[in-house]
């Protein structure tokens, strides 16, 4: 009956003292994320897939994010999200299958392409110190920098992301308490197909 009672008066003793929890000296869960977004590749007129350019595009991402580098060093995707399927549309999956089979990482495409403060969610749960690959419509992307704490004007023109443009990739960088990095958000032209040069 007494250890019960001393259990019980430690236990309240360390809820309300100033002793941190074990919670608190996790990691915040986007703690050294980045966070990468592309728009999917060329798309069809008419269809729900890509064009034969944007088959070639999703085929060099494969490279492209194998080797990708942050601070000089290799830091390739370890978790990949893609706009959910429509009846009309799979572009945003089909642009990242080529990586998610080269890489062995499934795909999570289970939110719609409007629910960005869903996906956002999704990323704030952590557990941090990951890159994070998101193709995404191009115009929820602004929507989508937003929800993630980002600037989207200064990132994407107030007209909007171009309708002709698929070779800018977003990069977003957090810090070791999860607080997003601004100095560090910055615009990346690929340069994957000789058109891309244009």
């Amino acid at each position: 009956m007494r250890l019960t009672q001393f259990t019980c008066a430690l236990v309240a003793l360390m809820l309300f003292s100033g002793t941190p929890s074990l919670k608190a000296d996790t990691a915040s869960p986007l703690s050294n994320e980045v966070i990468l977004i592309i728009r999917h590749a060329e798309k069809q007129l008419d269809g729900p897939g890509l064009t034969p350019d944007g088959v070639k595009r999703a085929n060099l991402y494969v490279g492209y994010f194998e080797n990708f580098q942050v601070d000089g060093k290799k830091r390739p995707p370890d978790v990949l999200y893609a706009a959910a399927d429509t009846s009309k549309t799979q572009r945003c999956r089909l642009t990242i299958t080529p990586l998610s089979q080269a890489l062995g990482i499934p795909i999570n495409a289970s939110f719609k392409n409007k629910n960005v403060e869903g996906l956002a969610q999704a990323l704030a749960q952590g557990p941090g110190g990951k890159t994070v690959l998101i193709a995404w419509h191009h115009e929820e992307i602004a929507n989508l920098l937003d929800a993630l704490g980002a600037n989207s004007s200064q990132l994407v023109p107030l007209s909007g992301w171009p309708e002709d443009r698929y070779n800018w990739l977003i990069e977003l960088r957090y810090d070791e308490s999860g607080h997003l990095i601004p100095s560090q958000e910055q615009v990346i032209t690929e340069h994957l197909l000789p058109k891309d040069s244009e």
